[in-house]
């Protein structure tokens, strides 16, 4: 009998055990810290690097200030922008790209992309929401 109170108990015990084992979150330790300086936007993927002028449209900066993309998106709810997706790493591009804290080209307008060619609407929180 003793051994069936010790089973018994042993099992209750691994029951209320397994009840309180804290779950682990996906993102345990990860700082984002505050939005990288860019001069014409920055990537709404990790690892946030600057994005080349052209990759994102004039609808991503209100008096010549990005909006922010990802974590640090301060637009309105509903936004949608479009951007050039030919200039994104995802896709394949690796050509020059400004490093952090440079600053915006004379001449390289924000308000009027020269010749800017969008192919993708995004919400700036990183999702694809529409093909121009």
């Amino acid at each position: 009998m003793n051994g069936f109170k010790f089973l018994a108990l042993a099992a209750v015990a691994g029951i209320c055990f397994a009840a309180t084992t804290p779950t682990i979150q996906a993102q345990v330790g990860v700082e984002i810290g505050v939005a990288p300086v860019c001069p014409y936007g920055y990537y709404d993927v990790l690892p946030y690097e600057c994005a080349p002028y052209g990759y994102y449209g004039p609808e991503w900066f209100v008096g010549g200030v990005f909006v922010g993309a990802g974590p640090w998106f301060h637009g309105p709810a509903n936004f949608h922008g479009h951007v050039n997706n030919r200039f994104h790493p995802e896709h394949g591009y690796n050509g020059p790209r400004p490093a952090r804290g440079d600053k915006p080209e004379p001449g390289k307008r924000l308000d009027k992309v020269a010749h800017f060619k969008a192919n993708e609407v995004r919400d700036g929180r990183g999702h694809t929401v529409g093909k121009r």
